[in-house]
């Protein structure tokens, strides 16, 4: 079996591979391609890679080029990892919205706005050349805004896209953790968007266990979502939110921290994969022992402004596994193998979340098998979270509609429209802002 990864010279690309390095099972991937428009990069990487792969038998051949028409020709599955405009593009997005007083983290608010923009025309780009190179092929998206993102490939693909986040994964493992059962005996009732979700139940063998949780602060907060949002707000809600959510309940106090940090977490990440992709091709050097300490580095600091605001503290050990090429591969078999599975995914709503329409993207636990994910019918979301998803909802629909258009009224209507802009002035600079530092945004006018 056939994996093309389009962005594949992006630094989390060795976790996926070594989830296949893990696989022995018939029908597994045999051969990896990957894509990138980046050759320093992709170097890098496939040297990360060929660590990897040292000592194990009939590890999947490894192939890199800069044709993207070559990489797909032939794809079983296609996993989509870019990211438009780079880390310095990401730098730019927090650094617009901070200089007007909003959040410019790159999936919510004004910067997954900008990051939007910039890369649904991409996207959807790919989405073509799989119908015309891979008709067969099943994209995985992991590329954010991941739901935004997904949503605008499904209109050319259908069903055949699926995206995945690692957040609701990470989420569900530690509540099963501090529950004490172990999380795949355990199904997490999860529904909202990508980055926008909420868990309403934990159930092992048909019992509710979240209410034991919700009733007891000290289990409560001995976990990042605990002491994240404080056992008070989660009793309040009745309910345990995605780590996002942090960014819209607390956004004042998350907009102030970002403001006094030395450095955002676009200019951190842009300065420490720079030095490891600039050092892991020199001579001597291990480029996987390298790729593991800088991706330790990166884990520990991941949130580190919310979790400052907020006061919880460091990162515990456990959470620093990541999850979601777990995710991609669990998913990958199932479709290739038929073996069934439930995994929290971005599909079609299809009816599973009441107060959508059928073809809007949402977040949602899914049978999978090899006729590909099918979304778990949910209970409506309480008022507030309704109201927060629908308004979500109708920025990402007006984001796909400037992509598609190009309209420059379209993009300042989905600024405008986002909760966490306050202002239809504050929402014509940031375009402005966006424009003067994003030569990808030229198509708008």
């Amino acid at each position: 079996m056939r994996l093309t990864i389009v962005g594949g010279g992006g630094f989390r690309v060795p976790l996926v591979y070594g989830a296949l390095l893990a696989d022995r099972g018939p029908g597994r991937v045999t051969r990896v391609v990957l894509h990138d428009v980046d050759e320093g990069r992709l170097s890098a990487v496939t040297r990360v890679l060929a660590e990897q792969a040292e000592g194990v038998p009939d590890a999947p051949e490894v192939v890199a080029t800069t044709d993207l028409d070559e990489a797909l020709a032939g794809a079983d599955f296609v996993f989509s990892a870019i990211r438009v405009g780079g880390l310095e593009g990401r730098a730019a997005d927090e650094q617009v919205a901070l200089a007007e007083g909003v959040l410019g983290q790159e999936t919510v608010g004004a910067g997954g706005i900008a990051y939007g923009l910039r890369t649904v025309p991409v996207a959807v780009d790919l989405a073509r050349r799989v119908e015309r190179l891979a008709p067969g092929a099943w994209v995985i998206n992991f590329t954010n805004p991941a739901g935004l993102v997904t949503e605008a490939m499904s209109r050319r693909l259908g069903d055949r896209v699926i995206g995945i986040c690692d957040s609701p994964v990470g989420l569900g493992r530690r509540v099963a953790r501090v529950l004490g059962v172990p999380a795949e005996r355990a199904f997490v009732d999860y529904a909202g968007l990508n980055h926008l979700g909420w868990v309403r139940a934990v159930r092992v063998d048909g019992e509710d266990l979240l209410p034991r949780l919700l009733a007891d602060r000290e289990l409560l907060e001995s976990f990042e979502e605990g002491r994240l949002f404080g056992a008070d707000w989660l009793q309040a809600l009745g309910a345990i939110p995605n780590e996002y959510l942090h960014y819209y309940y607390f956004n004042r106090e998350t907009v102030r921290a970002y403001q006094e940090a030395e450095q955002t977490r676009g200019v951190f990440l842009r300065e420490q994969q720079a030095r490891f992709y600039a050092e892991a091709g020199r001579p001597g050097t291990s480029a996987l022992r390298l790729w593991d300490r800088t991706r330790a580095e990166r884990e520990a600091t991941y949130m580190a402004e919310n979790r400052d605001a907020a006061g919880a503290g460091e990162r515990e050990e456990e959470d620093l596994s990541g999850g979601y090429e777990k995710v991609a591969l669990a998913l990958m078999r199932a479709i290739a193998r038929d073996e069934r599975v439930t995994l929290i995914l971005n599909v079609r709503n299809r009816g599973a979340l009441p107060g959508l329409d059928e073809n809007a993207v949402v977040e949602v636990p899914c049978r999978v098998d090899a006729k590909g994910a099918h979304p778990a019918t949910a209970a409506p979301l309480p008022g507030h979270a309704a109201a927060l998803v629908g308004s979500v909802k109708a920025v990402e629909r007006e984001v796909i509609a400037a992509a598609e258009t190009g309209s420059r009224a379209a993009a300042v209507k989905a600024f405008a429209l986002h909760p966490l802009v306050d202002s239809v002035t504050v929402a014509r600079r940031l375009l402005a802002g966006y424009l003067d530092v994003h030569p990808g945004l030229t198509y708008l006018r």
